[in-house]
């Protein structure tokens, strides 16, 4: 069976339902790559979000935490996920911009994870696991046939996440 892989650019939300798919979102660093699965319609959606909160005027949704989530939640029960079903993961939210004397200021990443967690608590989706914070880069995949979310930090191996 050949896989088709399908990107989750920055500020973008990819959804699916196909065996055959495999969501990725490369390069996270400080942007949030929040996963959700329904193992039993095997439907499964990856949000890439650059910042934690909608900025008016700007007409993309998915580029934002706050209004990412509630928009991915509505594509994956468009395609039959059920909320009490699904499952969810969380990467990225690094700390990729520092400078003396300015401590968490420059910190989006604590920003998009802390802002995810409420989005999610407030929709009524447990968070399952997340691997978030630190310095480094990742990219997260999600293999729809199965559920099976797999995160790659700079530098290191593929793990399951």
């Amino acid at each position: 069976m050949a896989v088709n892989t399908i990107s989750a650019g920055l500020g973008e939300l990819v959804v699916s339902n196909k065996v055959t798919d495999v969501l990725v979102a490369y390069g996270l660093g400080s942007c949030v790559g929040v996963v959700i699965y329904d193992p039993v319609t095997k439907v499964g959606a990856l949000l890439h979000a650059m910042l934690p909160l909608h900025r008016n005027g700007d007409a993309n949704k998915t580029k934002f935490v706050d209004t990412g989530i509630p928009a991915m939640l509505e594509e994956a029960e468009r395609l039959g996920a059920k909320r009490s079903r699904l499952i969810c993961r969380m990467a990225g939210g690094a700390q990729m911009l520092t400078a003396p004397g300015f401590n968490n200021v420059f910190n989006i990443g604590d920003q998009n994870a802390k802002q995810a967690r409420q989005v999610l608590r407030k929709e009524g989706v447990r968070l399952r696991v997340e691997e978030t914070g630190g310095h480094a880069g990742r990219t997260v995949k999600l293999h729809i046939a199965d559920g099976r979310v797999t995160l790659r930090s700079m530098g290191q191996e593929e793990k399951d996440l």
